[in-house]
């Protein structure tokens, strides 16, 4: 997945009860030989204080890529420690939630 800076790129999730929830890909991550996706819900009850979400990302060429949940503690210390080094890079007026 590559992603130009002007536009919004969304993934709709289905949670585990079955719910739907929009979101706005924020940014695509690598970290210990792995792809990583963190994502912002921009729709539902509650979404302005609803966390970053970060799966792993499986890319197949062309084809849609698939998100996986990341299970395993140390694989998601890994995966947000790169999430948050990216947003420490980050101009604070760049990102504003209050947009998505």
């Amino acid at each position: 997945m590559y992603m130009d800076e002007n536009e919004t790129i969304t993934v709709t999730l289905t949670l585990d009860s079955g719910d739907e929830l929009e979101c706005q890909v924020l940014t695509t991550l690598e970290a210990g030989g792995r792809k990583y996706i963190a994502l912002f819900p921009i729709s539902g009850p509650g979404s302005e204080d609803e966390p970053v979400y970060l799966y792993r990302l499986i890319e197949h060429g062309d084809e849609e890529p698939d998100l996986e949940n990341i299970t395993d503690d140390a694989e998601f210390a890994l995966a947000s420690d790169a999430y948050n080094a990216w947003m420490e890079e980050q101009d604070p007026g760049a990102i504003d939630l209050d947009d998505l």
